[in-house]
């Protein structure tokens, strides 16, 4: 067993992932950064966090099936033996943007999928895994992290199948912390506003005049760093008397003002 704490983001390639990675491998991590297709930009997630000191592997897994959620778990308790950390990150937007009448049963169940089914089924296994690491005192402390989004309360009829993805992200949180807390494992939602991703890019023109028209308090679109940073400071402890909590980090957009 490595003294190092591991770590496990999903879609830990690029975006809101690769920021997550690189700045807990910057706090003594070792990280696991699962992809599911871009092989290449997970090694050089891999890279960047090698080039800055770190330790870091890749492993490829879609997350929405069952027997590649259980090769990652074997491939990450083979090697490390451990897992202290899990943030799920991994997640998709609908292939197009179609109204919420037009919606294709496909388009429904791959986003589901990833972002709901996959995640929910991971975090049962990790936290099953976590729990026996616990009883036989191989780690402390261990968190589930779960990227969330202002998606899961704002309205966007155009991307419903997001929406309803992330807000079911939101119960599982709860469901989650409320259920393992008895071991001592602390569960959050760090919920993501409008942020600069290949996710958001078709639209952030049209976001960014909204933000300049007064759409959060914060006047700039929010950056994958931003999130990094509430992750690490979830992860390194900073908050022992909570779980369950939603940690919103969108500018101020959920302030409801008058």
């Amino acid at each position: 067993m490595i003294n190092k704490r591991v770590v496990l983001v999903t879609g830990g390639g690029r975006g809101i992932g690769r920021a997550i990675s690189v700045e807990l491998a910057k706090k003594g991590w070792m990280v696991v950064a699962n992809y599911h297709q871009n092989a290449v930009a997970a090694d050089e997630t891999v890279a960047q966090i090698h080039t800055l000191g770190g330790c870091a592997c890749a492993i490829q897994a879609d997350i929405g099936v069952s027997a590649d959620r259980a090769r990652l778990m074997d491939k990450i308790l083979s090697d490390y033996e451990r897992i202290d950390l899990l943030v799920n990150n991994a997640g998709v937007a609908p292939r197009q943007r179609k109204d919420i009448l037009e919606v294709s049963e496909p388009s429904y169940d791959e986003v589901m999928t990833v972002n709901l089914k996959g995640s929910f089924f991971l975090t049962q296994a990790v936290a099953r895994v976590m729990i026996k690491l616990i009883k036989t005192q191989n780690i402390a402390d261990p968190i589930i992290i779960n990227i969330g989004s202002m998606s899961a309360y704002t309205s966007s009829p155009e991307r419903s199948e997001y929406c309803l993805s992330k807000a079911g992200v939101s119960m599982m949180t709860l469901l989650f912390a409320d259920r393992l807390a008895e071991f001592g494992i602390r569960v959050y939602e760090i919920r993501p506003g409008i942020v600069s991703t290949d996710m958001t890019r078709e639209a952030l023109q049209r976001y960014d005049r909204l933000i300049a028209e007064g759409l959060t308090p914060i006047r700039r679109h929010g950056e994958p760093l931003d999130v990094a940073r509430a992750v690490a400071v979830v992860a390194e402890g900073c908050l022992p008397y909570s779980t369950g909590e939603v940690i919103n980090i969108d500018g101020g957009f959920h302030i409801r003002r008058l």
